[in-house]
């Protein structure tokens, strides 16, 4: 009698963003576009950077490497989402809320990974110009992207594990639209004080330890270009971290707010619709941020549209 079994919950129930059944179809159809927009836009930055050699550098590798973050975050949530709405079926097995929690924890903390990344790319590009070549050489590069992959899958494994150990007997309804950290504690009946730990130990590492480098990265840059004599080249350098600045501004705004205070400080429908925003609305943008600010994406993803007319125009 120890050991209560961990399965005596085998499905839960994801309420969504609401439980009003004419309010459906109208969440459907947004989410369907907004989810649409995201991979499309995604993949579309992927497919600039892969076939236009000009952008071979290191800012734009790991600019398609968050792009694919992006497209597999929002993949994680929105589909099972849209899924459950079409068939007017809210369960996901006990399984697959655990694997859906996993790969939500490892895309978004990847993201977060991936924003830090590319700040220490641009202080190392605008404040030692002439080592960017050797500091960031592409051993370096694939060794700080495995870097990367390596950290979050550890953490999200963590979680993972932490939250197979518990049991789910006091209900399974979920007050989410996907399985997340946070709702699946409120609804054990076991001890989760080692759950709120590692998450708010491993949460404060993942989240601050890359907006420290990306706060620091940024002050040596703004040193850096204030000390710059010429408007234009400040111009320039603004305008390459304009993009970058935004993204992170947009991610960590929401996703600070619901993992770094405790579950009991959280207000359901405030932690829904910041969820909506770091799940489906920050990656949908980042396309649109990148490639409006920048005229290297603007020429690359011209070029791909250019080839795809003429392609069809011989056809």
């Amino acid at each position: 009698m120890d050991r209560i079994n961990q399965s005596s919950v085998t499905e839960f129930l994801l309420l969504g963003l609401s439980e009003r059944p004419e309010q459906q179809p109208l969440l459907f159809g947004i989410f369907m576009g907004m989810y649409l927009v995201t991979v499309m836009g995604n993949l579309l930055i992927i497919l600039a950077i892969g076939f236009d050699s000009h952008l071979h550098t290191p800012m734009y590798f790991f600019l398609a490497n968050l792009s694919f973050a992006d497209a597999c975050f929002s993949s994680t949530t929105v589909p099972k989402m849209l899924v459950n709405i079409q068939t007017h079926s809210h369960t996901i097995p006990y399984e697959g809320c655990l694997a859906q929690m996993h790969f939500f924890m490892m895309f978004g903390a990847l993201d977060d990974f991936l924003l830090g990344v590319m700040a220490y790319d641009r202080y190392v590009a605008i404040c030692r110009p002439l080592h960017y070549s050797k500091l960031m050489s592409p051993l370096v590069c694939v060794v700080l992207l495995a870097a990367c992959w390596v950290l979050t899958n550890l953490a999200a494994l963590l979680h993972t594990l932490l939250m197979a150990r518990l049991s789910f007997c006091a209900g399974n309804s979920i007050h989410h639209f996907f399985c997340d950290v946070v709702p699946l504690l409120q609804l054990s009946c076991s001890d989760t004080s080692m759950n709120q730990v590692a998450l708010f130990t491993v949460g404060s590492m993942i989240l601050t330890g890359p907006l420290s480098l990306i706060i620091l990265s940024y002050a040596y840059i703004m040193s850096t270009i204030l000390g710059v004599s010429s408007a234009p080249g400040r111009q320039k350098a603004f305008s390459t971290c304009g993009s970058h600045l935004t993204i992170v501004f947009l991610f960590y705004g929401t996703a600070i707010g619901v993992y770094l205070f405790p579950p009991s400080s959280h207000s359901g429908v405030k932690e829904r619709i910041a969820a909506v925003f770091y799940t489906v609305v920050t990656p949908m943008l980042n396309p649109f941020i990148y490639s409006l600010r920048n005229n290297d994406m603007k020429t690359a993803l011209s070029k791909i549209f250019g080839i795809h007319t003429f392609s069809s125009q011989g056809i």
